[in-house]
């Protein structure tokens, strides 16, 4: 299947309801940019725009697939310049200009393209965005080095929820666990050290780097209420034990306190993205 045929076949099959919905695959374009624009994710990343780049006005947007985050960006007042492959209306350049035409835009300019082959001007954009992009690259360091040569000096370089692996049987476990690759096979990941090399060879300066648990922009769709659910569960299974290990010594604050620290090391931690197959992280740099 292409990509543009295995979204449409998920639309027909109930047990991929969620995951069309909470990608924005849904058929109604509309629906899928007002609902990313209102996520916790979609509100973050305005925040760090803000922090490294206040005063951007053109934002480069790669890989925009349907184009939640180029509209989304378009709405918000950017001029958006948006670089996509893919032609189709379904999750394609043709989607963006559908979702253009219905909010009557004049500040995104739609173009197909692999991000490895741009051909705008050095020095074009306040900010290169890519969101669940990069991770794709058939040549990583190209993809970088071009998003760099065409930002302005101390423009940002935006990257977003891309899959990380650490070794080759982490590859394979993410691989087979992608509810999508048995589909199309265009699932990719490259480890911690490759993306970070990309970008500072790339001339790019290495700002933030945020893995999974750090950023709701990557763990999104799960909720921070959730995250801090999992670790008030995980604090009261702490008490727990050392109350049943201490009995009434459990009443004396230093040996308690002692015994919460020893077990902290022993415990579990339910928040562990190595247990999590081809963790999302982000990336943030800013040109040199």
């Amino acid at each position: 299947m292409t990509w543009e045929e295995t979204i449409k076949y998920i639309r027909t099959q109930p047990e991929y309801k969620d995951l069309v919905e909470q990608a924005y695959f849904e058929e109604d374009l509309p629906l899928n940019v007002e609902r990313f624009r209102n996520t916790p994710e979609f509100k973050e990343t305005l925040k760090y725009i803000q922090k490294y780049q206040s005063n951007a006005k053109s934002i480069l947007d790669i890989g925009s697939g349907n184009g939640i985050s180029a509209i989304a960006f378009a709405l918000q007042g950017y001029h958006v310049v948006t670089v996509e492959p893919d032609p189709s209306e379904t999750i394609g350049a043709g989607a963006i200009r559908k979702l253009k035409m219905h909010y009557n835009l004049d500040n995104i300019e739609i173009y197909e393209s692999f991000a490895e082959e741009i051909k705008f001007e050095d020095a074009t954009f306040d900010v290169v965005y890519a969101r669940q992009c990069m991770h794709h690259a058939y040549h990583l360091k190209n993809f970088v080095k071009e998003g760099a040569r065409v930002l302005k000096n101390k423009g940002m370089f935006f990257t977003v929820r891309d899959h990380v692996v650490f070794n080759d049987k982490d590859k394979e476990l993410f691989l087979v666990s992608h509810p999508l690759q048995k589909y199309y096979g265009g699932e990719n990941a490259f480890s911690p050290q490759e993306y970070k090399d990309a970008i500072t060879s790339a001339n790019l300066e290495l700002k933030e780097v945020l893995q999974f648990y750090d950023s709701v922009i990557n763990y999104f769709p799960i909720t921070i209420e959730s995250i801090k659910e999992i670790i008030k569960e995980r604090e009261r299974k702490k008490v727990q034990k050392v109350n049943q290990k201490l009995k009434i010594f459990s009443k004396i604050p230093f040996l308690k306190n002692y015994a919460m620290k020893i077990l902290e090391n022993r415990l579990p931690n339910p928040l562990d993205e190595i247990k999590i197959p081809g963790r999302m992280y982000s990336y943030i740099a800013l040109k040199k």
